[in-house]
């Protein structure tokens, strides 16, 4: 096996000038590093890692903390921040806090003692404990998805990235009430989380400008996680169920990049068999359908949402969009597979992943440089839930998108 000194031999330079090249830890010039990198390839030498990890301090690795990773869409922002991690010469360690206060300060804290370089964490409804660990402990950290609002009259806490939300939730509105709907409902996700708060404001910021008025009745709370019946708009906090014991720390493998299958390939096929519908969406849509005066038109919140909603319509013999229009956040990739295809607004997972990392490597590389929170558009993906004609296949998706913002 090659060592360091046979790579210095073998490139003409000292074992020390090796060492700068493949830790950075020194300017190298350009002719000196291409001749140690021949070096190391002509040699076959592979670093030690551990001993590297001595020399810089660093592991060259990045801990994500992700819910719900059978869901499609935050598969893809895993897959972006693998691809991302890896095309920096960082490994991944991965753990799933499913949405659990407690367990996911458990989970982040078993990561961050891996000595992971920073962390990648789409945090729970509830991130006190997550916020109060990571800032006692000065960790390197990017926010995705979920975003915290900065404490008054400062920046965030942390890096950020994210969909925007407000907006194209209130396109999903402002397209339903443009084809004649006046009551339209909205089941969004967990009341605790940003994503929920900003669609829940997207949808009143739409209804205000249709001069609909806003009807408590027509909004509930689906969590996707824990069992449970669906909440009201008011409700301010889900109970407490969810294990703490802490689940094994995964490291990154590569990822399949064909799309999930459906349970099956029959249209009107209502659940994936990793990812099912949400049975508190079932509720809540059974709930909207006894009001006295029902709504005609649905927004749903997400994927787990929207198969829970299909699910409670089908079990009543009522169709989409025949008896209720419906759109859709998050466009997953069997969505075409279903009858009818389901209208929706198509998030940027994998960007989303991929930018959370660059985040994290600028933050490395300059610990004191302002915070920035980051929204990427969305795609309205234009289908026939809605109600809308058929579109042709390969012309569903709109060329509007939303725009996206760099603080």
């Amino acid at each position: 096996m090659a060592t360091m000194a046979d790579v210095a031999r073998h490139a003409g330079v000292s074992v020390a000038t090796v060492s700068h090249v493949l830790n950075d830890t020194r300017p190298v010039l350009p002719h000196t590093r291409r001749a140690v990198l021949d070096a190391v390839d002509a040699l076959g030498y592979t670093p030690n890692t551990l001993a590297r990890s001595l020399v810089t301090s660093r592991t060259r690795s990045i801990g994500l903390a992700v819910s719900t990773l059978t869901n499609p869409y935050f598969t893809q922002i895993l897959q972006g921040v693998e691809t991302a991690a890896l095309e920096h010469g960082y490994s991944l360690l991965i753990a799933d806090p499913h949405d659990d206060p407690a367990h996911e300060r458990t989970v982040v804290q078993l990561l961050h003692e891996r000595r992971v370089d920073g962390l990648v964490v789409a945090p729970s409804a509830d991130p006190r404990g997550l916020v109060s660990y990571l800032t006692r402990h000065r960790v390197p950290t990017v926010l995705l998805d979920r975003v915290l609002d900065a404490p008054p009259g400062a920046g965030p806490l942390f890096d950020q990235v994210c969909a925007d939300n407000t907006e194209p939730t209130a396109g999903l509105v402002t397209h339903l009430a443009a084809l004649g709907h006046r009551r339209i409902a909205l089941i969004a996700g967990h009341p605790g989380l940003s994503t929920t708060t900003e669609r829940v404001t997207g949808y009143r910021q739409a209804l205000t400008t249709a001069g609909l008025s806003f009807d408590p009745h027509l909004v509930a709370h689906a969590p996707t996680l824990r069992s449970g019946p669906a909440l009201p708009a008011s409700a301010d906090r889900l109970p407490h169920t969810g294990s703490d014991a802490p689940d094994a720390l995964l490291p990154a493998t590569p990822l399949s990049t064909a799309p999930p299958q459906p349970a099956s390939a029959i249209p009107g096929a209502l659940a994936h068999p990793a990812h099912p519908a949400s049975p508190s969406a079932e509720q809540a849509t059974a709930a909207l359908l006894a009001l006295p005066d029902p709504p005609t038109a649905l927004v749903t919140g997400n994927d787990a949402i929207t198969l829970g909603a299909l699910t409670a319509l089908r079990a009543r013999g009522l169709t989409v969009p025949g008896d209720l229009a419906l759109c859709c956040f998050d466009d997953f990739p069997w969505a075409d597979l279903l009858s009818p295809r389901l209208t929706a607004v198509a998030q940027p997972g994998r960007e989303i992943g991929a930018r959370a990392v660059r985040l994290l490597l600028d933050r490395l590389a300059e610990p004191a440089r302002p915070t920035r929170t980051v929204r990427l558009p969305s795609v309205f993906v234009h289908r026939t839930s809605c109600g809308c004609p058929e579109q042709p296949l390969g012309s569903e998706r709109s060329t509007h998108r939303q725009r996206g913002t760099d603080s």
